[in-house]
């Protein structure tokens, strides 16, 4: 995380605020801060999206490899997260000092992903223990202006949600063996399934309450803070699929059942909001082009 040197008062004045239920930008405890979003936006990847969340500035690209399945699930497809943290998001990035943190975020998505519930990667599985497609999402952080974990998943969600993999079909060979085919229409693909892909919620302690969201102030005023994944049903149901903590503070447990509860309905109306986003955009990127909507000098 981005350290923001802020004076005692500026600390209490925050504090003060988020006890009466407002924050310095005017948001309640459970508001996020406006978001763009941008797919399609990589052109040799095979899905892309970036995200801008107040300050926070996120990049993913989306890229697919044919690979052996592994042994303990010989039916399913793999994916995989890197992350790097640009030097100019932040000083504290510079040299190696985004590489611990680059690790964190990786780590915690890679276990909020883990759940078959959470994603299913049966049909990433080409020819069982033998060929699947194996996901690599690139993640490269531009701009770190606190509330790094829901940027980075909602950016992930959104990459997945505009991939798009060559059809393959199968083809018999001499002796038995099989060798499969990869079409080069470049328009007949097939999408993934994202629904139920989990987002990472964080809510941060600040004093005795719970806020969703923090900003890089906000995260300086925190003394701990749990970043839950949670994946959502079509019937915007959310199943918890990780946890973690950070922090030197701790928790009652009260307060974590409450941030718990907290972090999954903050994170429902998210996760509704960016799925009508990403169709909004993909009904309008698919009209004729007399019928889209041009902006800037194009018009």
């Amino acid at each position: 995380m981005a350290n923001v040197l802020l004076s005692e008062a500026e600390k209490t004045y925050i504090l003060h605020g988020i006890q009466k239920g407002y924050r310095n930008d005017g948001r309640t405890n459970r508001d996020y801060r406006p978001m763009e979003l941008e797919t399609d936006v990589v052109v040799h990847a095979m899905g892309s999206a970036r995200l801008r969340l107040a300050n926070t500035d996120i990049l993913v690209a989306i890229k697919a490899d044919i690979d052996v399945p592994s042994p303990d699930r010989p039916k399913e497809g793999k994916i995989e997260f890197f992350v790097d943290c640009s030097a100019n998001a932040t000083p504290d990035f510079e040299g190696r000092g985004g590489e611990e943190l680059a690790t964190e975020i990786s780590n915690t998505l890679s276990k909020a992903y883990l759940s078959q519930q959470a994603f299913d990667l049966s049909p990433l599985c080409i020819l069982a223990k033998h060929q699947c497609w194996k996901l690599y999402a690139d993640i490269l952080i531009l701009e770190c202006g606190g509330n790094l974990f829901d940027a980075v998943s909602l950016a992930v969600k959104a990459a997945l949600y505009n991939t798009k993999l060559p059809r393959v079909s199968s083809a018999e060979l001499d002796g038995g063996a099989m060798d499969i085919i990869l079409t080069d229409d470049p328009y007949d693909c097939e999408r993934l399934t994202i629904q139920t892909v989990p987002l990472l919620v964080t809510v941060c302690k600040i004093g005795d309450h719970c806020v969703v969201d923090p900003s890089a102030e906000e995260e300086e005023c925190s003394t701990i803070s749990v970043v839950i994944g949670v994946s959502y049903k079509s019937d915007g149901s959310g199943d918890i699929t990780s946890i973690r903590t950070s922090g030197d503070g701790s928790f009652h447990a009260d307060t974590l059942t409450k941030s718990l509860e907290l972090g999954v309905s903050a994170g429902a109306y998210l996760d509704k909001a960016l799925m009508e986003a990403l169709r909004s955009d993909e009904e309008k990127n698919t009209k004729p082009l007399g019928e889209k909507e041009i902006f800037g000098f194009l018009k």
